[in-house]
């Protein structure tokens, strides 16, 4: 099966189950009633599981990006670059990105995961501004 990424509107049982392993200091119940056309959660599934996950907020042309996290058992696989690079592409109206410095991992294993996703280091976060 291959992997793919969804945007989640709305979450099924599975989808609530898979994100409380992605992200288990979350209270998933809460962020699923947030969602709308503003407030985004993207997620990559494979073979009918939810691997990793990001929270997207779009206001215009601008996108923030938090809370991106591969399950530990999936990692270092392309996992978390794919799911970043395919939620760039399917929101092509926004031009500016910006992600928290919300990791769990070693700043340097950050700077190397965002570097080479095309972001850069700002006082706050990370930014990519793309031109079209």
């Amino acid at each position: 099966m291959k992997l793919t990424i969804i945007r989640l509107p709305q979450l099924s049982v599975q989808d609530r189950l898979d994100l409380s392993k992605v992200w288990p200091e979350k209270d998933i119940a809460a962020l699923e009633k947030q969602l709308d056309d503003r407030h985004q959660l993207y997620a990559a599934r494979f073979n009918d599981r939810l691997l990793g996950a990001l929270r997207v907020d779009i206001v215009g042309t601008e996108g923030k990006l938090y809370d991106l996290q591969v399950r530990e058992v999936t990692r270092r696989r392309g996992v978390g670059h794919y799911l970043l690079a395919e939620t760039l592409a399917q929101n092509p109206s926004v031009h500016h990105w910006w992600i928290a410095n919300d990791g769990n991992e070693t700043p340097q294993v950050i700077a190397a995961f965002m570097q080479a996703s095309g972001f850069r280091h700002d006082a706050t976060g990370w930014t990519n501004i793309t031109r079209r």
